[in-house]
């Protein structure tokens, strides 16, 4: 059974995902609609979901051309340049792990989230 994504559309649901990363992790997936190279990272981030590995952390879906808003924050509060597509994971209210285009893959998904709380 896959893990359930949540979809980011506000700045409120952003703030709640934040403070979601200080219990859970949470893995940000920043998608562009336009972009085939975002297409295929999304596959990878859906496929993503159905390992086991996944239940260890929220997976939070973003259209950043509906909610460049939320996409512009993301950025701000991360710390990292935007990119599209781009996944970043939240722990405890901090980047561990970011990848952007051709690095968005199932297994660098899943590698990332496997190692969090291991340090």
């Amino acid at each position: 059974m896959a893990t359930e994504r949540i979809e980011l559309t506000t700045l409120e649901d952003l703030d709640r995902v934040w403070a979601e990363s200080e219990q859970k992790p949470c893995m940000l997936f920043k998608h562009s609609t336009r972009c085939p190279i975002s297409t295929r990272a999304l596959s990878a981030f859906e496929k993503a979901l159905e390992r086991p590995e996944a239940a260890a952390v929220t997976w939070v879906y973003l259209d950043l051309i509906a909610h460049r808003d939320v996409s512009n924050e993301i950025a701000t509060r991360s710390g990292i340049t935007h990119q599209s597509p781009q996944a970043i994971l939240l722990e405890k209210g901090k980047p561990v792990w970011n990848a952007s285009h051709i690095g968005i893959t199932v297994d660098s998904l899943i590698e990332a989230v496997s190692a969090v709380g291991l340090d």
